[in-house]
């Protein structure tokens, strides 16, 4: 069968939604049903499930993942005047919720291997006007999170996840949301956990950003017709029925996508001219995302030429770090502290793979065997 031509998508939405449809059509009709569509009960009983998920305390509901990461810069007061050290080799909405909120970006390097923040890059950049850090869990894996909380006990400094590519990830002897104030996640489709539209939520232990929260995702109220300034950030209870029902999944579809991690390194540990993902020891990387690096960055465009002519829908995650985007910094403060050489190979030489849990093992198989073929013909 692998000489046969296949097209092998990059995303398994509607495969998802027929595997599960009864549950998911159950779920809207309730809510359809009720008549009760935004801050409702199955809105509600979502974000207690989603709690119960992480072990938090806490969990709520907005309206997309950008605005999960700058209402928690918000509700822990971070703002104009303040900086927050995060990674450039990520998707632009972590460093653009920072200017949201008045506050200064400070970019510091990638890990080599994980691509995630590298802790030993954070305190040279810490000064007095320090406020937070936010570590991607890029591309499905958690960043060193012991080594990041030392730093920010030490210097007294918040620290918010952002994992919008992570939930089920897990570090060694930690989970995502034990080590931080405040976890931003997103719902969009695209996500391991992904609704139909937009949607994301804060889950945290803490008590002031929950009540804070709850308070400016709803034009700053906190009973019927009293409000102070907020916003207009609320998860519908639409996408909060969608998401509940593939909530009782997430575990599952998780390992199906890290056994087809698995069989991608497998099927091309020989390759010379790619470097495979790293995974570190003791942790469970749920690979929201499976990327590969050209060894020579200028061999990526012709590799990715290659798999969609070979019917495989790869596509670059991030090919444009955020420091590199045009028009940088966009007439808002933000500082680059040291070399971010491996944040910019990574967005040079990268390429991911299809990955989601519906794939099958023909599809797998096929795009290995594409990968390779272009592997022998290339020097």
């Amino acid at each position: 069968m692998l000489d046969q031509k296949l097209s092998v998508a990059f995303y398994g939405h509607t495969r998802q939604y027929h595997n599960i449809k009864a549950e998911i059509d159950a779920e809207i009709k309730a809510v359809l049903e009720s008549g009760q569509y935004v801050m409702g009960p199955v809105g509600k009983r979502f974000e207690q499930e989603l709690a119960a998920f992480h072990g938090t305390k806490y969990a709520i509901g907005v309206g997309n993942g950008t605005d999960a990461i700058w209402l928690a810069l918000e509700a822990l007061g971070v703002g104009e005047g303040d900086e927050v050290i995060t990674h450039t080799n990520t998707f632009f909405a972590t460093a653009e919720a920072i200017w949201l909120r008045r506050a200064t970006p400070v970019f510091v390097d990638c890990d080599p291997k994980t691509k995630c923040i590298d802790p030993t890059k954070i305190e040279a950049a810490i000064t007095p006007k320090t406020k937070a850090i936010i570590p991607v869990h890029l591309y499905g894996q958690c960043a060193d999170m012991k080594a990041i909380k030392k730093i920010a006990d030490k210097h007294k400094l918040f620290v918010i996840e952002d994992n919008a590519q992570g939930i089920a990830s897990a570090g060694d002897g930690f989970k995502v949301g034990e080590l931080s104030d405040a976890v931003a996640t997103s719902f969009i489709i695209q996500k391991n956990l992904g609704c139909f539209g937009d949607g994301g939520a804060i889950v945290t232990n803490n008590s002031e950003v929950d009540r804070i929260v709850r308070k400016l995702r709803n034009h700053g109220s906190e009973k019927r017709s009293c409000h102070s300034i907020g916003y207009n950030s609320r998860l519908d209870d639409l996408q909060a029925g969608i998401l509940s029902a593939k909530l009782k999944h997430i575990d599952e579809w998780s390992d199906q996508r890290r056994a087809w991690a698995a069989r991608y390194t497998k099927g091309l540990s020989g390759v010379k001219n790619l470097t495979l993902p790293y995974e570190t020891p003791g942790y469970r990387h749920v690979y929201h995302l499976y990327v590969v690096e050209t060894k020579n960055p200028a061999l990526r465009d012709s590799f990715l030429k290659f798999l969609h002519d070979e019917g495989i829908d790869a596509k670059c995650h991030y090919d444009i770090a955020i420091h590199k985007q045009e028009g940088y910094p966009w007439g808002r403060p933000a500082r680059i502290v040291g070399s971010v050489a491996n944040s910019e190979y990574n967005a040079a030489a990268c390429i991911s793979l299809p990955m989601f849990p519906e794939l099958t093992a023909e599809e797998v198989d096929y795009t290995i065997a594409k990968v390779l073929e272009w592997d022998g013909r290339t020097k």
